[in-house]
């Protein structure tokens, strides 16, 4: 049941809404003015707040602007004479749910408050989604591992925000995964993640794939093309290969995260746009040259939020669980019920994986297609990684 707080100094007024309230079966207490009413909500955190406008000493101004800084999550409903819409209207910038202008009749607040606790309720649908995306991912990243227990730790704190993140670590290690999960788990998971491998074009046809061209921009543009920092907006473009861009391409992405507009190649329209960035390298930021020379603007901006990947061989504690997982995928996949003895396990935990998760999961793949047996012998496992796996301090 949503619990709601009624502040209003008029005690007719307050004690009608309150009736109108229960009588919808809802929780609701009545506060007479802003002190009460504050003093409450610091308590309780109800999930909506409806509060008068013009009330002496705390206004309802001030009640929103208090509850606002303490959370997102309760929801405003301002009550307003007619002379006050426009401050109503002001209080919405400033974060209130809606407004209802006085006198209204009950059916009114009814709608108004159905659709509070619409909002509610999707919001409540949403965390939840997101907790389980979150459990869905965190085999894959999230080990038991002192290493990835840091990256869990950054992961919670950076998700909610709209900071821009550095992902850096090793081919194969997960960088893409991450970007995705921190979209899925954040407040733009409802607006499209975007990824751009900046290994894939040249330096030419990479300006054009993220910020678009207009008709006739150059030889080959026969029509209008929406670039990537257009086609996120609202939500999470992810550079992979951060490090490949040009001097000059550094420049153009600098200027949007400062101005958050750009125009199309060809153009002369500024396009507003509001994405959050994620990029990715495979390179040290203190000890490769590459980034050393990087535009360091950029590379500051970029690197708000750093999070380094660590290898596989960093964190074989987490080697067996990884495996694990693969492996249910696959026998999910295929219908089998396949296990790995102790000394195959053995094996593919002592081994180095240069290539990271990736690797890892390529050779579950294989092992899982190729077995005439339910059980991973260490026969099973290929000869490279028999022949270079350390068990007990030798190969």
């Amino acid at each position: 049941m949503a619990h709601i707080l009624v502040i209003e100094d008029n005690t007719t007024m307050r004690e009608g809404i309150v009736q109108i309230l229960e009588s919808m079966h809802l929780d609701v207490y009545g506060a007479s003015n802003g002190k009460e009413g504050l003093e409450y909500f610091h308590m309780t955190q109800p999930d909506l707040v409806i509060t008068d406008l013009k009330m002496e000493e705390i206004d309802g101004m001030q009640v929103l602007q208090e509850i606002k800084k303490h959370t997102q999550n309760t929801l405003v409903l301002m009550i307003t004479a007619f002379g006050t819409i426009e401050l109503a209207v002001e209080a919405m910038q400033l974060g209130a749910f809606d407004f209802i202008t006085k006198p209204f009749p009950p059916n009114m607040l009814r709608v108004k408050v159905n659709k509070a606790l619409d909002v509610l309720q999707t919001k409540a649908e949403n965390s939840y989604l997101r907790q389980q995306q979150m459990k869905k991912t965190s085999m894959m990243l999230i080990g038991k591992s002192e290493a990835m227990h840091k990256v869990q730790q950054q992961i919670k704190k950076v998700a909610s925000l709209d900071d821009p993140i550095l992902i850096t670590g090793e081919s194969g290690t997960g960088k893409d995964l991450l970007s995705r999960t921190i979209h899925q788990i954040g407040p733009r998971a409802h607006k499209p993640f975007v990824k751009v491998d900046c290994t894939a074009f040249t330096d030419e046809f990479l300006e054009s794939e993220l910020f678009g061209h207009e008709r006739n921009a150059f030889p080959e543009a026969s029509q209008r093309k929406q670039g990537k920092f257009e086609l996120a907006s609202g939500g999470t473009l992810f550079l992979d290969n951060i490090d490949k861009i040009s001097s000059a391409m550094q420049t153009k992405i600098l200027k949007i995260l400062q101005d958050r507009s750009f125009t199309r190649k060809g153009g002369n329209k500024k396009i507003g746009v509001s994405v959050r960035m994620i990029s990715a390298t495979s390179k040290r930021i203190q000890k490769d040259k590459e980034l050393n020379l990087f535009n360091p603007q950029l590379l500051q901006i970029l690197q708000s939020t750093h999070i380094q990947l660590p290898p596989l061989r960093e964190r074989r504690e987490d080697i067996k669980d990884l495996i694990l997982f693969f492996l249910t995928r696959e026998n999910n996949k295929t219908g089998k019920d396949i296990q790995v003895s102790n000394d195959a396990m053995n094996v593919l935990a002592q081994y180095t994986w240069p290539g990271n998760i990736r690797e890892l999961q390529s050779i579950v793949q294989h092992i899982s297609s190729i077995i005439k047996t339910d059980i991973v012998q260490k026969n099973d496992i290929p000869t490279e990684i028999q022949n270079n796996a350390i068990i007990d301090g030798q190969k």
